[in-house]
């Protein structure tokens, strides 16, 4: 049986969230979604890796019938880059202060092709079964992953936060569906953990349909800015569905 129930009117939106975050992330984004009759999954991402994410992702993907908009945040992009091949039902990637890598790079090197990133300064390790796990230190939570969140949203996302394994970083990406698939973007102009430079270079390399920068915004901007993140999804099935 499908996880979802789909809808003859509307496409299936699978979120992918990324490190240091965790389904609940795109609440905001969920609840308009499902008034305007979207099937939606918020997947519980692994964050055991690159391959294994997308081979989670490839699989829950197989498994919904109908047409597919793929959404991630952050290492989310990634997942969804390389767990969106393979799939006809997948019309779209809407990438939301992502990773959007080409074959063979890795989300750490991606990080840190451009000056920006603070992200490596917050980290706290524990080690783990297979490796160590990452969190980012809950008194540094707010200012680089949440600054646009109030302190208060910020604190109960830093308590709720799930690592990624350390080694997910340096892990390689395989063929990316953005070269076969359109792809839509958007991320905060105050980004930490992905420097904005970062985020046009990979949009530009996509031939993004579509790329919104919002100033101020941080890495977590589709928490107080839902209703664009919302707008570009529909835009994006629009476009490649017929459908909104």
């Amino acid at each position: 049986m499908s996880i979802t129930d789909p809808s003859p009117a509307k496409p299936t939106v699978v979120l992918v969230h990324g490190a240091f975050a965790d389904s609940s992330s795109w609440n905001a984004v969920i609840s308009p979604l499902l008034a305007e009759g979207y099937p939606a999954i918020a997947v519980a991402n692994p964050l055991r890796g690159v391959t294994v994410d997308s081979e989670y992702l490839r699989a829950l993907l197989a498994d919904i019938a109908g047409e597919i908009i793929l959404v991630g945040h952050s290492y989310g992009g990634t997942v969804i880059s390389g767990g969106g091949t393979g799939n006809p039902n997948v019309k779209a990637l809407v990438f939301i202060g992502a990773f959007a890598p080409e074959e063979g790079e890795t989300p750490g090197e991606l990080a840190n092709k451009f000056a920006g990133s603070t992200l490596g300064e917050t980290l706290a390790a524990v080690d783990v079964p297979g490796g160590r796990d990452l969190y980012i230190m809950q008194s540094r939570y707010h200012a680089q992953f949440a600054a646009d969140s109030s302190a208060e949203v910020a604190a109960v996302m830093g308590v709720g936060q799930r690592p990624i394994l350390e080694a997910a970083f340096s892990e390689a990406s395989t063929e990316p569906a953005w070269k076969s698939v359109p792809s839509w973007f958007l991320f905060g102009a105050e980004d930490r953990n992905i420097p904005a430079a970062a985020h046009r270079f990979m949009a530009e390399r996509a031939g993004s349909r579509k790329t919104i920068e919002l100033q101020g915004g941080s890495h977590t901007v589709a928490i107080p800015e839902a209703a664009q993140v919302v707008d570009l999804i529909r835009e994006a099935a629009a476009a490649t569905t017929g459908r909104q």
